[in-house]
């Protein structure tokens, strides 16, 4: 019986040292780290180098002290043209110029 739980003790050590290596490995290598100064210089370049889902960590002196993560959707539609095409009719008064008053009121007078 001493055995079996002096195994089941090395099984979690050898599992608790995996699981810190996975997250050694995911916090210091698969996400960017850079320091505050850095960030505060190219922060606009940083962010849209997100990819959704991807971390960027914040360091002070290499010490983690903040994340920030994409919030951008999947992708961004553009619109299509003549999507709206019948569902609305542009009056033939709309190609004729502008009353003089209000040409008048753009220009200031």
């Amino acid at each position: 019986m001493m055995q079996d739980s002096g195994a089941f003790a090395l099984l979690f050590v050898a599992t608790i040292k995996a699981i810190d290596l996975v997250h050694f490995m995911v916090h210091n290598i698969v996400v960017k780290r850079v320091n505050i100064h850095d960030a505060k210089t190219n922060l606009s370049r940083y962010l849209a180098e997100l990819t959704p889902g991807e971390t960027l960590v914040v360091c002070n002196r290499n010490q983690p002290v903040a994340e920030l993560r994409s919030l951008r959707k999947k992708g961004v539609r553009k619109p299509r043209i003549g999507a709206a095409r019948g569902e609305f009719v542009v009056p033939d008064s709309f190609f004729e110029p502008l009353p003089d008053e209000i040409i008048k009121a753009f220009s200031g007078k």
